[in-house]
């Protein structure tokens, strides 16, 4: 029975992870595909350089909805039939995360999970989230990469769950898991870091947009 669960939680946060708020938003607002403008990732990021701040509010809150209800729905099944609801979370938002990064409805071109994974972690222990966020926003603010600052503050995520003990090896494995799936997701920001490339985060939009 509990196997059954875990497929069905599984399959439900893949398939509400694929959901997109930018390629929405762009598609329905724009009439454009975000995918094909500025670095092509469909992402928050890309998003607002390449459209602005207007439609920003209305991606986060489909992509917010989309990560969080996958999550919460799938802590409370698995934690319904077993005791392991933690790890159900984190289960789900790790399949949120898949899906968003290769959403089959999407031809398995997705983000880089950076707001899946901001939003998992308030509905897997506010405490993490707080953590991640602050970090974060406080390396965003020192180096004005979106990119390293997702990377660096993601580790947070395992080192809490095993820090405040919240469940065993399996949920830190998941944790793990998922803090190294954003970096992966990540390997061509690592390049251009490296190369000194990369694009700094700013509060106005990118000339020629």
């Amino acid at each position: 029975m509990i196997v059954i669960v875990f497929v069905v939680a599984g399959l439900a946060a893949y398939l509400l992870g694929g959901v997109n708020g930018s390629i929405i938003v762009s598609k329905c607002i724009y009439r454009k595909d975000i995918r094909d403008f500025g670095s092509g990732n469909p992402g928050l990021t890309n998003f607002y350089r390449v459209f602005g701040k207007v439609g920003v509010p209305l991606v986060v809150l489909i992509d917010i909805s989309k990560n969080a209800v996958p999550v919460l729905i799938g802590g409370y099944l698995i934690g319904y039939v077993s005791d392991y609801a933690i790890l159900g979370r984190e289960f789900a938002g790790l399949c949120v995360m898949i899906g968003n990064a290769f959403p089959i409805n999407h031809g398995f071109r997705g983000g880089k999970c950076v707001m899946a994974m901001g939003t998992i972690l308030f509905f897997i222990d506010w405490r993490i989230a707080l953590a991640a966020w602050g970090m974060f926003l406080i390396l965003l603010l020192l180096t004005k990469y979106v990119s390293l600052s997702a990377i660096i503050g993601v580790f947070s995520y395992p080192l809490l769950v095993g820090l405040l003990g919240l469940g065993g090896i399996w949920e830190l494995l998941i944790a793990i898991t998922s803090a190294v799936f954003l970096v992966v997701r990540h390997r061509e920001n690592i390049k251009r870091l490296l190369n000194g490339m990369e694009t700094k985060f700013s509060i106005h939009r990118q000339k020629g947009s």
